[in-house]
């Protein structure tokens, strides 16, 4: 190979990486766009919402509205009620979940594969096909707008995660570990708690965030089955959006302002979030 022939194979590399990097750039761009104007449009004052894009008198007024509630709507007792019913559903589900998952990886049946399905079938099943049974039950049984009612039924979302997830991790531990456990005089449920939970708890972490973002988010069924007093920030920020003027600066901060606590708890445990998504594969 000659040196111009090396010359203009080294170019050739340059320009391929710059135009690698280029177009990581543009999509990076493309992809945080909608992030950077809903911080744009909740910075916007009510009076320039509609006649500016970029150029206009950043203000903090709409973040002091919502969590102020100089609108007549409750926002921060919205997100009270989304950490109150989320936290609830993720520790409820990790309470039936993890040993449920634990089970349904140690010991297998005719049938517990259908069985197993069937516990997923609850999370792909859309939404709205059991909204309006629930509606009527939980009108009848007294559960319409309580924390009880949405921790009960967020478990339709929260639970088969879990329990799904897990039951890889769990799979993923030789039995030997716990054989050894229950030689030494451990009971069953002593090497579940003492031996195999400690080595899972990374997917503990990632499961547990991945199941609170899921709860946080959820919209039909705060929709449908709140009214005031459980209602949650994703149908609580749509409230600014009413009236003849509808206040789009006010449901961006509001929106702003919900993405907080899984963000947080995301970087509180990213030490363990890395690991435990890396660690097991959903086995069928």
């Amino acid at each position: 190979m000659t040196v111009k022939t090396t010359i203009k194979t080294t170019i050739k590399r340059r320009l391929l990486g710059w135009l690698a990097d280029a177009a990581l750039i543009l999509y990076f761009v493309f992809a945080l766009f909608p992030i950077a104007w809903m911080v744009i449009l909740s910075l916007k004052p009510t009076n320039e919402l509609f006649s500016t894009y970029f150029s206009f008198s950043p203000t903090l007024d709409g973040y002091r509205t919502v969590l102020g509630d100089s609108e007549g709507i409750p926002f921060v007792r919205f997100f009270v009620n989304s950490l109150v019913v989320s936290v609830g559903a993720v520790v409820l589900s990790l309470l039936v979940g993890l040993p449920a998952a634990y089970a349904s990886a140690r010991w297998r049946f005719k049938g517990s594969e259908n069985l197993m399905f069937t516990l997923l079938s609850f999370r792909f099943a859309p939404e709205l096909t059991v909204i309006i049974p629930l509606f009527v039950l939980y009108q009848k049984l007294g559960l319409f707008d309580t924390y009880v009612g949405m921790i009960w039924v967020l478990q339709l979302v929260t639970l088969p995660l879990i329990v799904w997830i897990m039951r890889s991790y769990f799979a993923d531990l030789t039995p030997e570990l716990e054989q050894a456990a229950l030689l030494d005089g451990y009971t069953r449920k002593q090497a579940f708690v003492k031996v195999a939970l400690p080595l899972v708890k990374p997917g503990v972490a990632a499961v547990s965030l991945l199941a609170f973002i899921f709860a946080w988010n959820n919209f039909v069924f705060p929709l449908i089955l709140t009214s005031n007093e459980a209602q949650t920030v994703t149908v609580g920020a749509l409230s600014f959006l009413g009236g003849d003027r509808p206040k789009y600066n006010l449901t961006a901060a509001a929106a702003l302002v919900s993405v907080v606590p899984p963000l947080l708890l995301a970087l509180t445990i990213q030490r363990y979030l890395v690991r435990g998504l890396s660690f097991g594969a959903v086995k069928s």
